[in-house]
């Protein structure tokens, strides 16, 4: 899946696959992880959030989408 650079201090880069609705993040520190089942909704605000890694921390890990580590 190819991802997209993000201005984040604790995300590097971002890749989603609507039609799998995967969301594949890389962290700063180079881990890769798939999160699925994850609507274009969520996606989109996470994108418009002033803070990334923030948004990420408060809406994602709280959601418990299913995830795992790819890199």
């Amino acid at each position: 899946m190819k991802r997209a650079s993000v201005a984040s201090s604790s995300l590097r880069s971002l890749g989603y696959d609507p039609e799998r609705q995967v969301l594949e993040v890389e962290f700063s520190g180079g881990a890769v992880y798939r999160y699925e089942q994850v609507p274009p909704e969520a996606v989109q605000a996470l994108l418009e959030a002033d803070s990334l890694g923030r948004h990420f921390n408060q809406v994602f890990k709280p959601q418990h989408y299913a995830y795992r580590r790819v890199q």
